[in-house]
């Protein structure tokens, strides 16, 4: 069966870490997660959609007892742009008074999502906050915040591909990519 065209021409697009890439730095930070929570347990809160894939794996790489809870949030007005104002679309269903989380996401990049997202979860007093971004790009940090664990550190280039999007496609892609003719 052919490959839909979308997907067909994502495959000419340049990968910039290959699935084998992607797994092996995954359980890495997975064995530091489980270093660093000492048989704890966790919950993993996925920042939707395209921190999905990551959550998944990282949650079978670190072998401690974890929950998983999701939110949305918005702060693009168009492709690749961000307005600067974030939108909380879904919040938490449970609560994580007194508990360990994570942050699970895909791309740290202006910081602007990430540090909303810190102080929203504060409210809720949970025992320790931590971030997990698969990808860093540090040449766009407008808000002074670090994740703890980081997957890659990249350029200002545009990525799709394991869970990230350019206009909900290439998502399913099982490596990461650049998109070169996006604006960054």
């Amino acid at each position: 069966m052919p490959e839909p065209p979308a997907f067909s021409a994502a495959q000419n697009l340049r990968v910039l870490f290959t699935r084998e890439q992607i797994q092996a730095r995954v359980h890495e930070l997975g064995r530091q997660i489980r270093e660093d929570l000492n048989g704890e347990s966790v919950v993993l809160i996925g920042v939707l959609k395209g921190a999905a894939i990551f959550l998944a794996d990282l949650a079978r790489a670190i072998h401690v007892d974890c929950t998983f809870d999701f939110v949305a949030v918005s702060s693009y007005k168009s492709g690749t742009e961000s307005s600067g104002a974030v939108q909380l679309i879904k919040d938490l269903t449970e609560p994580i008074e007194d508990s360990h989380i994570i942050i699970v996401e895909d791309i740290l990049d202006t910081g602007i999502t990430l540090s909303f997202l810190r102080s929203h979860f504060e409210h809720h007093q949970p025992r320790s906050i931590r971030i997990a971004a698969l990808l860093d790009k540090p040449s766009r940090r407008l808000q002074p915040i670090h994740a703890d664990y980081i997957g890659f550190s990249i350029p200002n280039e545009f990525v799709i591909g394991y869970g990230m999007d350019y206009a909900e496609r290439y998502r399913n892609l099982p490596d990461i990519r650049l998109l070169e003719s996006a604006s960054k």
